[in-house]
């Protein structure tokens, strides 16, 4: 056991010797996790095309369309300085924006003004007409109530005149309160019915890449094990070692042991930044997640083991583990959901530990499954790391002796 120990010890050194190693063990695995799934809309987010604002009137009646620009499902309006829509217009980050200039008042509306509000939209973009068509509705209601309001003012003029102008402004803007409220209460007459139909695919962008990107880092440097294996035997000190009383079965034990131990603990990092950063429910089945976290390291350093039974040199085996581990980790779905591949691929891809990692990770996480539904993916997993550890093991004896 001392022996296990000292080799493990050793590993944890030498892969720690240089702090660029923070940068793959979490550093990296932490910022692609958050940039997937900040990056990737869901069903929640808000999808209405931007529209900046300018509003250099401030008066009542801008601020009631800017309110009716909220109500639109086309549009989501965002109140700016003119220089900054000017300047974001001009270098294109912005594709549309409004003008609403100083004097757009009610009062000059009721004097019979038109009051002209101006819209920039860059050229050849398909979602203008749709844009211009929701700002026009907006302001389409909100002169209707004020017209409706300015009706009232004129027939009671007609019948009785005010006796002052704060008499007749106190008036229009008591009509003008009661046309919005009327207008408000006014029941639909037109009903489109959106049906909410289930998506067919489970996904959630955060979890998804959380568990995603943890297989990713996790089994790249556990495929590295190869790495180290010929490594030990191109500087000859595997074969010092073996001249020594240390049998070939207490080298592979403390260097899988002592990779996979390593591998648990960046596991429980990412998770624990799941949780506490993009609320992702790893917690909901404390078992079920030992299980697959456990499986999955062992499968992947079984499988690493074996590769380095087969590799020549450790450039070899280095270039094989980055470039196998990022393949598997595509097509097992941690990169997309597997369900976006054709029905061929997904059958495929069910002999590479990494779809049924992902598997397990998903049924617990976003399927919300207990420990009893992760049983297969980890039984499968175990399966991988039973063949690839024994397919290794007599391999690597074969070549010393």
């Amino acid at each position: 056991m001392k022996k296990i120990l000292a080799i493990i010890w050793k590993d944890v050194l030498l892969r720690f010797s240089s702090p660029v190693e923070w940068l793959f063990f979490l550093i990296l695995p932490v910022v692609f996790t958050v940039v997937l799934s900040l990056g990737t809309p869901n069903e929640n987010s808000d999808n209405r095309s931007i529209l900046l604002v300018v509003d250099e009137a401030k008066t009542p009646l801008s601020r009631e369309i800017l309110q009716q620009l909220e109500k639109s499902p086309v549009v989501r309006p965002i109140e700016t300085s003119r220089q900054d829509a000017e300047q974001r217009f001009r270098e294109r980050k912005t594709l549309f924006w409004m003008l609403i200039p100083e004097g757009v008042s009610e009062e000059r509306l009721q004097s019979g003004e038109s009051l002209p509000l101006t819209f920039y939209e860059q050229p050849n973009q398909i979602t203008a007409l749709a844009v211009r068509r929701s700002v026009q509705e907006a302001i389409r209601t909100v002169t209707q109530s004020l017209q409706a309001a300015q009706f009232a003012v004129e027939q009671a003029e007609s019948i009785r005149p005010f006796e002052n102008e704060n008499q007749r402004l106190a008036y229009f803007q008591e009509a003008h309160r009661l046309a919005v409220q009327l207008q408000e209460a006014t029941p639909e007459r037109l009903m489109v019915l959106r049906e909410n139909a289930p998506d067919s695919i489970p996904y959630d962008p955060r979890t998804n890449s959380s568990a995603g990107q943890l297989i990713t880092w996790v089994f790249i440097p556990l495929f590295g094990i190869s790495v180290l294996m010929v490594s030990e035997r191109e500087s000859r000190t595997l074969a010092r070692l073996m001249t020594t009383p240390t049998s070939s079965g207490t080298f592979l034990a403390g260097t899988i042991l002592g990779q996979v131990l390593m591998a648990l603990v960046q596991m429980a990092l990412l998770v624990g930044f799941g949780i506490i950063a993009l609320k992702v429910p790893w917690g909901r089945e404390p078992l079920g997640l030992a299980v697959v976290l456990t499986a999955g390291a062992l499968a992947a350093a079984a499988f690493g083991t074996f590769l380095g039974t087969l590799v020549r040199s450790s450039s070899q085996a280095n270039n094989l583990s980055i470039m196998l581990g990022m393949v598997m980790a595509l097509l097992g779905g941690c990169w997309y959901p597997l369900e976006l591949f054709p029905p061929a691929v997904q059958n495929v891809v069910k002999i590479l530990p990494t779809t049924w990692a992902m598997q397990g990770m998903l049924d617990l996480t976003l399927r919300a499954g207990s420990v009893q539904d992760i049983w297969l993916e980890a039984g499968v997993l175990l399966g991988f790391a039973a063949v690839f550890f024994a397919l290794g093991i007599w391999r690597f004896r074969k070549q010393l002796a």
